[in-house]
């Protein structure tokens, strides 16, 4: 290599290695988030089940999900090759191969840490680390292969740019098979049809979480351009910033134009997914559309959001987070918004695509949830749910003082 092209190899990696943090980052706003949602006596124990689904994600990822997604692998195929390790980088690449996996494995935390939060305060935590396993080295790396490993999907055209349908859908369809098989927590729904809130426990929590994961999906959507180090990308790198702020912006606020409408009043947890909404939503091509449409996708999916959790609830699916609604539906919507300004996708295509990995992720993940609640039992006893999940699965609680005290 020659100077400028050494330079370009560092920059270009140095940049994927740090929007990898970013993403990484992202895992501490799901636990915040989600120990935000939850009630009080199950806050330690959700925040164990996202360190250890991380762990667990990076571990399978290197020992078998990379191999399965990118390595050997036949262009057009269904069926992957099982490649071999990592290896070292050739001397065309533009970044460290090294840089290209670290990018990659937190993408499959992320996907996991979707399912946490819709199947908690009920789930054993031992099945759930199980079904960890699988979705991280098996399930979700054999769709990847499908899209952005060179499969079949991504023959026929199916445009995901940063993993709206691959990421996101992916981590909902695997967590509706999940709540399905669950069933909804004890007192959320009454025998007449009634729907009772349940509250989550700290809104400040909630709110750090949400502004996390909004500072990592600069990480997610920018890094996924994969390059910087000329004027085309570095460009590029900035459109799809400004396009990713813009639709998690006017994603809170179309959410909170449809609560006030609705209920009169300004619900921050809808307003929250709101954001998360606009930013799954843009997830699927931040780079095409202008800016202002950009926030129009955000303004949508954050309206979009509020009645798709309230309908789930009707359908008595209990989400405590609401992360179908806003992995699924709005990943769903992001992916169908794309042909508007991307002339090489085509809605047929993205529907294809939107079939494949939700038929897949789906189905595979309801024969392991399935499998799982024959052989362990995937929810907890009714008893072990009232005491709550901290001192049944970790032995300790998170607000020490104001559970001993509510108990007593």
């Amino acid at each position: 290599m020659d100077t400028l092209t050494e330079m370009k190899f560092a920059l270009d990696t140095f940049y994927f290695l740090m929007s990898g943090v970013l993403v990484m980052w992202m895992a501490a706003g799901f636990a915040m988030l989600e120990a935000g949602l939850v009630r009080a006596k199950n806050t330690t124990e959700i925040l164990t089940k996202n360190v250890l689904l991380f762990a667990i994600a990076c571990t399978m990822y290197l020992l078998v999900g990379y191999h399965i997604m990118y390595l050997d692998n036949p262009e057009g195929g269904w069926l992957p090759s099982l490649g071999g390790l990592i290896g070292e980088v050739d001397a065309g690449a533009d970044h460290a191969l090294e840089a290209d996996f670290f990018f990659q494995v937190v993408f499959v935390a992320t996907a996991m840490s979707i399912v946490s939060g819709a199947v908690a305060e009920r789930m054993k935590l031992w099945v759930f680390l199980a079904f960890s396993v699988v979705m991280t080295g098996v399930i979700y790396p054999v769709e990847g292969y499908w899209t952005w490993g060179g499969g079949f999907l991504s023959e026929w055209g199916f445009t995901d740019f940063a993993g709206s349908g691959i990421v996101h859908l992916a981590g909902a369809c695997a967590a509706l098979a999940g709540v399905l098989l669950l069933g909804a927590r004890k007192g959320k729904y009454g025998k007449n049809g009634e729907i009772h809130p349940i509250p989550g426990s700290n809104m400040p929590l909630a709110t750090l979480g949400t502004f996390i994961l909004w500072m990592g999906w600069f990480g997610f959507n920018g890094g996924s351009q994969l390059l910087l180090s000329d004027v085309e990308n570095a460009t590029a790198v900035a459109g799809i910033f400004v396009n990713t702020n813009a639709a998690a912006a006017t994603g809170a606020i179309g959410a909170l134009v449809v609560t006030k409408l609705t209920w009169g009043k300004a619900d921050l947890t809808m307003i929250l997914n709101g954001a998360l909404a606009g930013l799954v939503a843009i997830t699927a091509d931040p780079l095409s559309p202008g800016h202002l449409w950009a926030a129009g996708i955000g303004l949508l999916a954050g309206m979009v959001v509020v009645y798709a959790i309230v309908a789930l609830d009707k359908l008595r699916i209990d989400d405590p987070v609401g992360a179908i609604s806003v992995h699924g539906v709005c990943g769903i919507l992001g992916l169908l918004l794309v042909p508007v300004t991307n002339p090489d996708a085509t809605l047929w295509v993205q529907l294809a695509g939107i079939l494949v990995i939700g038929g897949w992720v789906f189905g595979a993940s309801l024969l392991v949830w399935y499998l799982l609640k024959r052989t362990m039992g995937i929810r907890v006893t009714e008893e072990d749910e009232l005491s709550g999940m901290d001192r049944i699965d970790c032995g300790i609680d998170a607000y020490p003082e104001f559970v001993t005290l509510k108990r007593n």
